[in-house]
């Protein structure tokens, strides 16, 4: 499998491309454990976190500090902040934990029966009434309970720390993210901020991590809930065939090991597989006569992929039943212009593709080429996403952009493309348009990877689609 650091050095301008503003709790945790495959270690974060979170609590210059801790990697922010407090200031920590603590977050804990720092275990409620006169005697008081990976509703004994907490004169400051209920004077975000609120400090994340998709990125992937019913995890349409027979087959397969419950191919090319619903159509070609039936089954659809295969007589059909459809992902044949657009529209061009439908070659350098991907998607009449295949592929919904950069020269082999466009469509009927295109094509580019290193340029583009499943499934 490539390694996904960046060996060749990333110019200085790729960072326009890093987000700003808010990020939500679950694409920072894709970030952090990007962080980690690039060889910066938990451990290394949580330090940074906490030495940061720290240098904040000094601005106050406190007598007093009290640190409320949970017992996930937040709460080792705060066993860190304490011990860097403990030279500074009286430290007192409460902690609670059930057993289930975090293994860097333990680490940090076992440290601290070394500092000069009164750490005290909270096990229930009444463990607290001795410790109220912790609250009323700081100066500052560190939320450190839950982070962005907490569940709403708080629960004991957590409960009565933040109301202890809230009751008191003292300045309270959040690590990351504000704990349930507990009224923040200050809220020191970690990389990024996690609310309008926040202010940010630098925890020594790489800028790939950010940037580039990563092992990360798989835990966007909405989980199936153990209650989920037939159909759950995505109901897709394909629709191509005509002068190819095979590619919206292995689309549609790709879109199965992707995740999709359902799959249905309508395609005047009849082949049978006992997976797919199978709707076949008349006359060789996609066109006219099929208007009503293509509209009926991709209403019916959380997504529909269309183009594999299709050949360059439908172009006009293809246009017509395009925005009826609430999320499509379109390749291949359906890339010619006028540009088909649904609802809410992906596009997986290869250069010759991005340069038919845009009028100019794709730039060489990274940079500009990101520009170029940007500045099409975000000129489009409607919701567009592109996904620039390349050496590097290139992601963008107009404002954020994102890079992938594993696969095989091996994955120039026809039906590659199929295989990317089928895994998108299973994705994108569960996740928004932009992550699903930027993490399909990172497990796309790592399932050719791992079969190159079997077949080399005797892999198959079917080869890819049994892989996929094990790189989605990968422990991160």
């Amino acid at each position: 499998m490539t390694d996904i650091s960046n060996s060749e050095g990333l110019c200085g301008s790729l960072r326009e491309f890093r987000r700003i503003g808010v990020v939500s709790p679950g694409r920072m945790r894709a970030v952090d454990k990007n962080a980690m495959a690039l060889g910066v270690p938990g451990l290394s974060l949580m330090e940074s976190a906490g030495k940061s979170l720290a240098g904040v609590v000094m601005e106050y210059d406190p007598e007093k500090v009290l640190i409320l801790c949970g017992s996930g990697n937040n709460g080792g922010d705060g066993f860190v902040a304490a011990r860097y407090l403990q030279h500074l200031c009286d430290v007192d920590l409460l902690y609670y934990s059930s057993g289930n603590m975090t293994p860097d977050a333990e680490a940090n804990l076992k440290a601290l029966a070394y500092c000069g720092v009164s750490v005290h275990r909270i096990r229930c409620p009444g463990d607290l009434i001795p410790a109220e006169s912790l609250f009323a005697k700081a100066d500052v008081i560190v939320d450190a309970i839950l982070g962005t990976g907490a569940r709403k509703g708080l629960s004991e004994p957590y409960l009565s720390m933040v109301r202890l907490a809230d009751s008191v004169g003292a300045v309270n400051i959040s690590a990351d993210v504000p704990t349930e209920g507990f009224n923040a004077d200050r809220i020191i975000g970690f990389h990024l901020p996690k609310s309008a609120e926040s202010e940010c400090v630098n925890i020594g994340i790489p800028l790939d991590a950010e940037i580039f998709t990563g092992p990360g990125d798989l835990t966007l992937i909405p989980a199936k809930k153990s209650s989920a019913h037939k159909g759950a995890g995505g109901n897709v349409l394909v629709i191509g065939g005509g002068p190819y027979q095979g590619a919206p087959y292995l689309a549609a397969l790709s879109a199965l090991r992707g995740g999709a419950d359902i799959v249905r191919v309508a395609s005047p090319c009849m082949m049978q597989y006992p997976d797919l619903i199978v709707r076949p159509l008349g006359g060789g070609v996609i066109s006219g006569e099929h208007t009503e039936e293509l509209i009926s089954l991709g209403e019916k659809s959380d997504c529909v992929i269309c183009g594999c295969g299709l050949g360059d007589k439908s172009h006009d059909i293809i246009r017509e039943i395009a925005p009826y459809f609430r999320k499509v992902v379109f390749d291949a044949d359906a890339l010619h212009l006028p540009l088909p657009l649904g609802a809410d529209t992906i596009i997986t061009p290869h250069a010759g593709e991005f340069q038919r439908i845009s009028g100019h070659i794709p730039p060489q350098d990274l940079y500009s080429r990101a520009v170029s991907v940007r500045d099409f998607a975000g000129g489009a009449k409607g919701r567009l996403t592109v996904l620039l295949k390349g050496a590097t592929d290139v992601i963008s919904d107009g404002d954020s952009v994102r890079f992938s950069r594993t696969g095989s020269p091996a994955m120039t082999k026809g039906g590659t493309g199929d295989v990317l466009a089928g895994l998108t469509g299973a994705l994108f009927s569960r996740m928004d348009a932009f992550d699903a295109a930027s993490v399909s094509a990172w497990i796309n580019g790592m399932a050719g990877e791992v079969v190159a290193g079997l077949y080399q340029n005797g892999l198959l583009a079917s080869d890819i689609i049994d892989k996929i499943p094990e790189i989605m499934n990968m422990e991160i």
